[in-house]
């Protein structure tokens, strides 16, 4: 990975703290289970450490997916050889945190959505904006979103992301998990992972961990 990355948001048209909430959500009332949520949004060190901020996020997994089993290791990944993405697979509370929101913060702070095949300055198809979703409800709360957020003009540019069904989530190597805390003197992790941490402690503040109600 390159150490010099883009902030994302470069291509916000509105301040983080207006940014617009999904018209469309998954009624959190529909099941009292936990749920899940793959997301790709460029390195999944930097997105990893933005999810584990969330109140009601249970837990955050990097991993691959896009592809098989069978390449779905990071040097290969990396090598840009694969279809996979850098993913993180979101364990979260519906009673406490939406899929709508989960996505709010995927496209205000997490990454930038508008950058095809790319953040900043790590390229290839596995640095992709992409929504794998786990069943039909999370397609069309997705696809509502983008077509919302491209018709508010929210971004200068129009939203890349693809939303496709997941096929698998292939856990990455155990070194990856929870890199950005274990690590956070590394420059990529200082450069760009820290600063996307503190743009959502300060936009977001009452759905962290811990926030008062």
């Amino acid at each position: 990975m390159n150490l010099v990355c883009e902030i994302p948001g470069a291509n916000l048209a509105i301040a983080r703290g207006e940014f617009p909430n999904p018209e469309r959500d998954i009624d959190p009332a529909s099941s009292n289970a936990e749920q899940r949520a793959v997301l790709a949004g460029g390195c999944f060190w930097c997105v990893e450490a933005v999810f584990k901020e969330l109140d009601g996020v249970l837990a955050v997994t990097s991993g691959y997916s896009g592809d098989g089993a069978h390449n779905a290791d990071y040097k290969t990944v990396c090598s840009g050889s694969t279809n996979h993405a850098e993913v993180v697979s979101i364990r979260f509370d519906p009673q406490r945190i939406s899929f709508g929101q989960l996505l709010r913060v995927f496209f205000s702070v997490a990454h930038d959505p508008t950058q095809l095949n790319r953040q900043g300055e790590d390229r290839g198809r596995q640095y992709r904006s992409a929504i794998f979703t786990l069943d039909e409800s999370q397609r069309e709360v997705a696809d509502a979103y983008i077509h919302q957020l491209d018709a508010a003009g929210v971004f200068n540019a129009p939203i890349v992301t693809e939303v496709v069904a997941l096929e698998a989530f292939h856990e990455a190597e155990a070194y990856h998990q929870n890199y950005a805390e274990l690590h956070p003197e590394q420059g990529y992790i200082a450069a760009v992972a820290l600063p996307k941490v503190a743009k959502l402690r300060q936009k977001f503040a009452g759905k962290l961990k811990g926030a008062k109600a």
